[in-house]
């Protein structure tokens, strides 16, 4: 029987530094450890848009591509999340944190074939963001390729913010999730809103939030946000599933 390769000094510290971190936070119970694709970004970075965006993706394209494997340690907790890179500890905690979530689908030169990089950036208890990357090759079979962490993140998140979500609501407060806006009674963003019993499904469509009202004969859709403006989208499509439903009984 083959023994475990022992840790090394480097290694024994790093946990170290991972467990104190944690524990000044209070994550509670450690429940997994992988290995993934990270890399910091400045709070307000801003967006590289048009032939400044094509120059950069020809010229990086490449050398991204091989930068994007795992190259950081993220460890799950029981109330957040740590994620060690380039020397650096971020701690995240899943009912204050804002998921950001992204896919750029990208030509076959750049990965070797045609695939899909998602990219989901969270702000740690720092108000600091960390990237993490699921690339194209870990894209194939079910909920669109998501690594087993992401699903746990999501999951986590949701769990821990949807409770007080919904309570703030019942108070009669409005919730922002970027541009879009929901209370108890209707949801929208700028000059569009509906009331919920109104609202036949939310959907997202072409990376943007769409806004299906109306009954048979008369009904609209209406075009919102892109999705990549909304943080913690699994938490307001939760939300909007509970509150459409609440709305269809009223």
């Amino acid at each position: 029987m083959t023994r475990p390769t022992p840790p090394t000094r480097g290694e024994e510290l790093l946990l170290a530094r991972i467990s104190a971190a944690a524990g000044r936070e209070h994550l509670g119970k450690r429940r997994a450890t992988y290995g993934v694709a990270a890399h910091r970004t400045p709070a307000h970075a801003a967006p590289v848009r048009g032939i400044r965006a094509l120059l950069a993706f020809v010229r990086y394209g490449r050398s991204f591509a091989a930068k994007a494997r795992a190259d950081a340690r993220l460890d799950l907790y029981e109330h957040g999340m740590t994620v060690a890179a380039k020397g650096r500890i971020h701690v995240v905690r899943y009912d204050t944190t804002s998921v950001f979530q992204k896919s750029t689908r990208h030509h076959p030169y750049v990965w070797g074939r045609v695939g899909t990089t998602r990219a989901y950036t969270l702000t740690d208890v720092e108000g600091k963001r960390i990237v993490l990357y699921i690339g194209p090759q870990d894209s194939d079979g079910e909920d669109g390729g998501a690594a087993d962490w992401w699903l746990e993140i999501r999951r986590a998140v949701t769990h821990a913010q949807l409770s007080p979500a919904l309570a703030a609501l019942d108070a009669g407060e409005r919730l922002t999730f970027g541009d879009v806006w929901l209370t108890r009674r209707e949801v929208g963003w700028g000059e569009v809103s509906a009331r919920w019993p109104e609202v036949r499904q939310i959907e997202i469509t072409h990376g943007a939030i769409c806004l299906d009202t109306g009954g048979s004969g008369h009904r609209r859709h209406t075009t919102g946000p892109t999705v990549s403006g909304i943080p913690n989208l699994f938490v307001f499509r939760a939300l909007v599933e509970h509150l459409r439903t609440d709305g269809a009984h009223s």
